[in-house]
């Protein structure tokens, strides 16, 4: 059993020395990619769903805003989203794993020039989104970057960083995973406010439906 571990072991240590180096040539700290990392996820956040339509994992943001304003304003989001390419060079994502989210850019702005429609398909046609992913995947294969909180909850990471570098009790795990998970929470609290407010009315209707039909038929 010793000798199965061990090369485990040793090939594990291999891969994160692998991870070490790659970081090394691109003269980056793991806390400098995440850091850059949760930039564009703030900038993709704003771009194409900084208000998210409900129950879907689509929103709508500044591109489809701007894509309300004929040409000038599609041409304003390809400017925009490039913003979205030089952080992944950034982070060391080579220029051939970035054409995918670049052609996507070029068929948004085409599509966008498209009155009404264009709009409409914005919501779906994510550019900035897109190159999140690809970096995201460039920086796991590459770095051995798993973590995704900083992505799903940019603002609210940056604030708890912040925080932690102010005092030692925010470093607490589990305070930490309560602020990050604010929005979850009040979500929650909605939603048994929702389902109480529902099941008070459903309630009350019943009563009152079995009363009238208690007084109408005397059963």
């Amino acid at each position: 059993m010793k000798n199965i571990i061990k090369p485990i072991n040793e090939s594990h240590q291999e891969q994160k020395d692998s991870f070490a180096n790659n970081l090394a040539k691109q003269g980056l700290t793991r806390a400098e990619v995440i850091a850059t990392e949760r930039k564009l996820a703030k900038f993709a956040n704003m771009m194409d769903s900084v208000v998210r339509v409900p129950f879907t994992q689509q929103g709508i943001g500044a591109d489809a805003a701007l894509s309300t304003v004929p040409i000038a304003g599609d041409i304003a989001g390809l400017i925009l989203t490039a913003y979205a390419f030089v952080l992944g060079r950034q982070l060391g994502v080579p220029a051939h794993k970035m054409t995918p989210a670049v052609k996507l850019a070029l068929v948004d702005m085409v599509v966008g020039v498209v009155p009404g429609i264009g709009t409409l398909l914005d919501i779906f046609i994510r550019p900035s989104r897109k190159t999140l992913t690809i970096v995201h995947q460039h920086l796991h294969d590459e770095y051995g970057i798993d973590e995704t909180i900083h992505l799903e909850r940019p603002f609210l990471h940056e604030s708890l960083e912040q925080k932690q570098q102010q005092s030692a009790i925010w470093r607490n795990p589990i305070l930490a995973w309560l602020y990050l998970h604010i929005p979850d929470i009040l979500g929650l609290i909605v939603l048994l406010l929702l389902g109480w407010l529902c099941w008070t009315l459903f309630s009350g209707l019943a009563g009152w439906l079995a009363e009238v039909f208690s007084r109408t038929t005397g059963f």
